[in-house]
C-alpha cells in the first residue's frame, strides 16, 4: 500500500493496525532467563532462603515479638516465691533498727547539750564582761610577778608590794577575761564566780597552809618548775 492510499484510508476514518507488544521472557544479557517477578533466578521475589511468611516479623518466630519475652518471664516465675524470713532473722533486724534509732537519738541529744552549753557560756561571759567594767585594779607600776596555776599551766600577774600582801591574804583575787588576768577585790571575785565560775583564776584562802600555795612568797618570782 502506497503512502497515498494510506493517507486516503486514514482520511476516511480507518485506524492503523496496532504494533505487536514485545515480550520480556527472552534471554537476558547474562544468559539467564528473566522470570516472572524479576529477581533473575526464575523464582518469585522474596521466595529465597530466610524468607519470612506474611504476618511474621524479622527476628521473631510465629506468634509475634512478645512471645520470647513471655517465655523468659514464665521461666523466671518457675523459681517460685521467695522464702520468708525466719522469726530469728526478723528479731535480729528489729534489734538493729532499735539500736540505730537509739544511737541517732543519743547523737542528737549530745549535740543539743553541746549547743546549750555553748549558749550558756556565751551569756555568762557577756555578763562577766559587764560586771568587770572599771573594776580592774591592775597597776601600771606593778613590778612583782605573782605566779599561780590555772588551766594546767603556770600563769602570772604583776602586782605592787601592797597588792601582793592583800592578794596573799585573800583580800584580792584574779579573774580571767578574754585572755587577760584582772586583779579585783574579794567581793568582785565572789560575784564573778557566781556568774562564771571558770573565770576565777586565783582565789587565796588565807587560812590554808602556806605549802599549799608555794608561789605566795615573793621570792618565787620565777616558777621553780620552769624549764630553761
Amino acid at each position: 500500500m502506497s503512502d497515498t492510499l494510506r493517507d486516503q484510508l486514514l482520511g476516511l476514518g480507518f485506524k492503523p493496525a496496532p504494533k505487536p507488544e514485545r515480550k520480556n521472557d527472552g534471554p537476558r544479557r547474562d544468559g539467564r532467563p528473566q522470570g516472572k517477578g524479576g529477581n533473575g533466578n526464575g523464582k518469585p521475589q522474596g521466595a529465597g532462603k530466610g524468607e519470612h511468611k506474611p504476618g511474621e516479623r524479622r527476628g521473631h518466630g510465629p506468634g509475634g515479638p512478645g512471645k520470647g519475652r513471655d517465655q523468659a518471664r514464665a521461666g523466671q516465675g518457675q523459681q517460685g516465691p521467695r522464702k520468708p524470713r525466719s522469726a530469728e532473722e526478723m528479731d535480729l533486724a528489729k534489734a538493729y533498727a532499735i539500736r540505730a534509732q537509739r544511737e541517732k537519738e543519743e547523737r542528737i541529744e549530745t549535740e543539743r547539750l553541746k549547743q546549750e552549753e555553748a549558749r550558756v557560756r556565751r551569756e555568762a561571759k557577756a555578763k562577766l564582761e559587764e560586771l568587770l567594767k572599771d573594776k580592774s585594779l591592775n597597776a601600771e607600776a606593778a613590778d612583782i610577778a605573782r605566779h599561780f596555776p590555772y588551766g594546767g599551766k603556770i600563769k602570772r600577774i604583776y602586782v605592787t608590794a601592797e597588792q601582793l600582801t592583800a592578794l596573799n591574804a585573800g583580800e584580792l583575787g584574779v579573774v580571767q577575761l578574754n585572755g587577760r588576768y584582772l586583779l579585783v577585790t574579794a567581793e568582785v571575785l565572789a560575784q564573778s564566780e557566781a556568774v562564771f565560775a571558770a573565770s576565777v583564776a586565783l582565789k587565796v584562802d588565807p587560812n590554808a597552809p602556806a605549802e599549799e600555795d608555794p608561789y605566795a612568797d615573793p621570792q618565787y618570782q620565777v616558777p621553780d618548775d620552769l624549764v630553761w
